[in-house]
């Protein structure tokens, strides 16, 4: 054997050593440091904790929409972490986007907060709450709450824009961007987003397989279609498909039906209406529905400022599934299609 030939031997032997002590220096670094801590060499993804999407925990921003055949198509609700739809006047119902992973330019249409919000968001912090004002009764609350009250009663109208396109008072639209910075501007510190109870992971409890759920109020419906090629259930509002202004169908990968006690407050709208309050403090039962199943499940948040946690009704807990979550807060039971060719609609007791 000739020295280049050995030469070249002993230059593999080196570097294959060299790559086996890497590798074991890689793996003890891997095992000792604790967890959350950058370990050099290993990319772990970045998601958010409320929704376990693609984007860091950030300051979180609310923004109450209306959501009445007017409003749509509303804008920006795409890019929520979480949608509530909860109860309003008359029945119909208005909803709360938590926005933390990405918070778009426009948001709206906007409109005015409830009684319900304050309990509802008490979980998440002092998070930033745009509305576009409140019952003169209300706004103490709100000022009182632990929130960053970002009303249009307060803010300037280059900040919630008026849309040349809709009709009052279905034509406000935030200026998300400008809001962040104004707030910024003003050393406000929004609470960042963190678990809210649940876990995101495979299923790890059964469920009914179902095709689609129909969930109700007095005066609006909202239906969900399971997707399996998107992975994720597409919404219709009062029967027809829920399509944003950017032209996106709304959809959750983890839709959640919370059984909520659902009575009368002092508050009334300009109408007289009489405002209901949707209590989500407490306990109750649901359903948890991801991946083409309803998982029947029970809820409970114990105080104001703890996150809600759900289970199976055998004591198990319930992950959800990563991607935008939608939460709808309503006392009648929901209406499921069993995944059966001939199954006609029922509602699981």
């Amino acid at each position: 054997m000739n020295l280049k030939a050995m030469s070249f031997k002993r230059l593999i032997a080196a570097v294959i050593a060299l790559l086996s002590v890497t590798v074991i220096v890689l793996s003890f670094f891997s095992s000792s440091f604790p967890s959350g801590l950058k370990v050099p060499g290993v990319v772990a993804p970045v998601e958010n904790s409320i929704s376990g999407r693609v984007g860091a925990d950030a300051p979180v921003l609310v923004v109450k929409i209306d959501d009445t055949s007017m409003a749509h198509p509303q804008i920006g609700l795409e890019d929520a972490d979480l949608v509530y739809i909860e109860q309003v006047e008359g029945g119909s119902t208005r909803l709360a986007a938590v926005f933390s992973s990405k918070i778009p330019t426009r948001i709206g249409p906007v409109r005015s907060a409830r009684i319900s919000d304050i309990e509802l968001l008490a979980q998440y912090g002092r998070v930033g709450f745009a509305y576009s004002g409140a019952q003169s009764k209300m706004l103490p609350i709100i000022a009182a709450a632990n929130l960053h009250d970002l009303g249009a009663q307060r803010n300037s109208p280059t900040i919630f824009t008026t849309d040349p396109n809709r009709v009052q008072p279905y034509a406000m639209v935030l200026r998300a961007d400008l809001l962040m910075e104004f707030a910024k501007s003003k050393g406000m510190e929004f609470a960042q987003s963190k678990s809210m109870g649940w876990k995101f992971g495979k299923v790890t409890v059964g469920g009914v397989a179902i095709t689609s759920a129909q969930v109700s109020w007095p005066a609006s419906s909202y239906d969900v279609h399971w997707s399996k090629e998107e992975n994720r259930w597409l919404l219709d509002f009062r029967k027809a498909p829920n399509v944003t202004e950017s032209g996106q169908r709304l959809g959750a990968s983890t839709f959640v039906i919370q059984l909520v006690s659902i009575t009368d407050s002092i508050y009334k709208d300009k109408n007289g209406g009489i405002t209901p309050l949707s209590s989500t403090i407490g306990s109750g039962s649901g359903y948890i529905l991801r991946n083409g199943k309803s998982i029947k499940a029970t809820w409970s948040r114990a105080t104001a400022e703890e996150g809600t946690r759900w289970m199976s009704m055998k004591g198990e807990e319930i992950t959800f599934e990563k991607g935008q979550i939608w939460v709808a807060l309503t006392d009648k039971e929901p209406v499921f299609a069993l995944a059966i060719a001939d199954a006609a609609s029922v509602t699981p007791k």
